[in-house]
């Protein structure tokens, strides 16, 4: 088990994903201003583990307005909420999540108490998620063949999440049943999370694991060295159409022009049912800063130009099925996607 996310004496404390696999720095978030931050700069990332940042978050923003009143206004609430849902615009658990904080708020408000249910509350959300997690990695394992060989992009494993990981959990939970996998993590530009994360828990794992560059994925499915592709997502609208760290649209197409099944693995709090396609799904951009350099490192010339969009949408029609808590998903998904909240 990763330590990558801890409560201790009213902080949050947070492994650094950026420092990794080099070094494992914590950061002390005490503030709401901390949460946010350490959610806007990378310092973790993955839409489960941002969701559930954002609960501990809007404990911490609460507490913060309940040093000198005993009741706060629904406006001062709100904005808290606003201020970590402006962070990242992509990954619908951080929506989701802040309106079950609301809910659990707005509940309880009158308790003397409610610090300390707001905290269950976001403890509840962790707990959750990491049983879902390993709930659909057995479902998933299912879809796995002894021998196969497994393309992956970003890092959809514990560090993304609550603990265990999707994408990655599959993976794991497959070799837990004794089936042998090899993995192709492709490096995942700007912020080599593939190299870096998904390489790193791995390996750890003892799962035989090698790191291909992003422009790989061709040439790698042409000499038929890929079996299936599974990835993570921030967030699935209600005809399946699915955002992921960008560049999975382009995974997605090469493995369906050679017949690859590609599968997206994620809890039931990604999808969002009330977008109806992926044109709805708002894309973040940010600084193009961020592709000209590494650790602060410049790859190219000061006065060039660089743009950089975190996600993209993979079309429902590369998908060949959803891998869920409650199951896997197959077509119609929209039929499907719908029923998981009936």
């Amino acid at each position: 088990m990763i330590d990558h996310i801890y409560w201790k004496n009213d902080t949050l404390f947070l492994l650094d994903q950026r420092m990794l696999p080099f070094k494992k720095v914590y950061v002390r978030c005490n503030t709401l201003k901390d949460i946010r931050d350490a959610i806007k700069n990378m310092i973790i990332r993955g839409a489960p583990l941002i969701g559930i940042v954002a609960a501990y978050g809007f404990v911490i923003g609460i507490k913060e307005l309940l040093k000198n009143k005993r009741a706060l206004k629904i406006t001062e609430v709100k904005r808290v909420s606003e201020q970590l849902l402006q962070t990242r615009p992509t990954a619908v658990n951080l929506s989701w999540a802040i309106n079950r904080m609301e809910n659990t708020f707005n509940k309880y408000k009158a308790s003397h108490n409610i610090l300390e249910v707001l905290l269950n509350e976001a403890i509840n959300i962790h707990v959750e998620d990491i049983e879902n997690n390993r709930m659909l990695s057995l479902f998933g394992a299912e879809l796995i063949s002894d021998g196969d060989r497994i393309l992956t992009h970003c890092n959809a494993g514990a560090l993304a999440m609550g603990g265990y990981g999707t994408a990655l959990g599959v993976i794991k939970a497959a070799c837990e049943a004794k089936k042998k996998i090899k993995v192709f993590a492709t490096e995942t530009r700007p912020y080599f999370q593939g190299a870096r994360l998904t390489a790193w828990e791995l390996y750890r794992e003892g799962i035989d694991v090698e790191v291909v560059p992003d422009n790989h994925v061709g040439i790698l499915c042409y000499k038929g060295l890929i079996d299936k592709v599974i990835v993570g997502a921030d967030r699935i609208a209600l005809n399946g159409d699915t955002a992921n760290k960008v560049g999975t649209y382009m995974i997605a197409l090469c493995a369906h022009k050679h017949n690859i099944p590609f599968y997206v693995a994620a809890p039931v709090s990604t999808f969002d049912p009330e977008l109806k396609d992926g044109s709805l799904i708002p894309i973040e951009e940010r600084n193009g800063n961020e592709v000209k350099h590494f650790k602060n490192i410049p790859i190219t010339l000061k006065n060039i130009k660089a743009r950089y969009y975190s996600f993209d949408v993979t079309d429902h029609r590369y998908i060949s099925g959803f891998i869920t808590e409650k199951g896997i998903i197959k077509r119609p998904f929209k039929k499907y996607i719908k029923m998981l909240f009936t």
